[in-house]
């Protein structure tokens, strides 16, 4: 039997004893709920301890989980809330977080723009470590066609570590979201034709903000070994990354997306890291930053 979502929360409804005049209606949905989601950890506890034999049957677990389900819908009763809705709405949190969105599908932010001032679909940076009359050492990037991409960089810290490469988590951004304003820049493909747009999206508080979060994600990254061995990035992270570019076109894009970029940013600036330079070739049409060794 196929039972709607909408339909059982009826029915729950319908079971539902009123609460007991001069309480908060929520306190026995809300510790019920919380007693028996103790009841289903407890069950699969014992599961680990005492080995899979000796574990709740299929019927236990059912008639827990159900228990929980139950209060779930006096709880979404009460708080006057949809049982259905809060369903649709927690499977598209879940694809946001989880589910980078398709190269054939994501969204071109300047397809209806001249060919000049679009990111190059195709295209190669090379990153040049230099050495400086202080005895520095400059990491130069040059375009394809040879022309520089900025200025020279330093890691611009009393300790080395290599951000000097980090232009490469602006291309990743370029490469697999589709947006960067550092990369317009640097690239000399910023959005002159429509100046409120050049400003807005290209200009120099888009600039910032992209930069702040290339910042952010570094001071993360140090702490979890520059994400060699890290799948995942924490949620917190990527909402913090959310909330700095709300007002921006690139929020459209899922946090998925996001987790996708900066993995394969990282990816791109380790390589130039171990090998102290290099070319980074971007395909924007499959999202993709390879590393070409120098």
């Amino acid at each position: 039997m196929c039972v709607h979502l909408a339909r059982y929360q009826q029915a729950a409804r319908k079971t539902l004893q009123p609460h007991t005049p001069g309480t908060d209606p929520l306190t026995v949905p809300l510790l019920g709920l919380l007693g028996e989601a103790g009841s289903v950890a407890t069950a699969y506890k014992k599961r680990m301890r005492d080995g899979s034999g000796s574990g709740p049957t299929k019927q236990q677990l059912r008639e827990e989980l159900g228990d929980v389900l139950w209060y779930i819908a006096a709880l979404t009763d009460r708080l006057d809330l949809s049982l259905e809705d809060i369903a649709a709405a927690s499977l598209e949190k879940a694809k946001d977080r989880w589910r980078a969105t398709p190269a054939a599908e994501r969204m071109q932010f300047d397809a209806d723009y001249p060919p000049h001032e679009q990111l190059p679909r195709h295209t190669t940076v090379t990153f040049t470590p230099t050495p400086a009359p202080d005895g520095r050492t400059l990491i130069v990037l040059t375009r394809e066609d040879g022309t520089p991409a900025g200025d020279p960089l330093t890691s611009a810290s009393h300790v080395e570590d290599d951000y000097r490469f980090h232009d490469a988590f602006h291309l990743a951004h370029a490469a697999v979201l589709g947006w960067s304003p550092v990369s317009r820049f640097l690239l000399g493909c910023k959005r002159r034709s429509r100046p409120s747009v050049d400003e807005a999206e290209d200009g120099g508080r888009a600039i910032a903000i992209e930069e702040g979060i290339s910042a952010l994600v570094f001071s993360y990254g140090a702490r979890h070994n520059y994400f060699e061995d890290v799948r995942h990035i924490d949620h917190e992270l990527l909402n913090t990354i959310n909330h700095m570019t709300a007002h921006l076109e690139v929020s459209v894009q899922r946090t998925a997306d996001w987790e996708k970029a900066i993995m394969t940013g990282y990816a791109a600036w380790r390589q130039l890291r171990k090998h102290n330079g290099g070319q980074l070739r971007l395909n924007l049409e499959e999202q993709q930053l390879m590393f070409i060794a120098p």
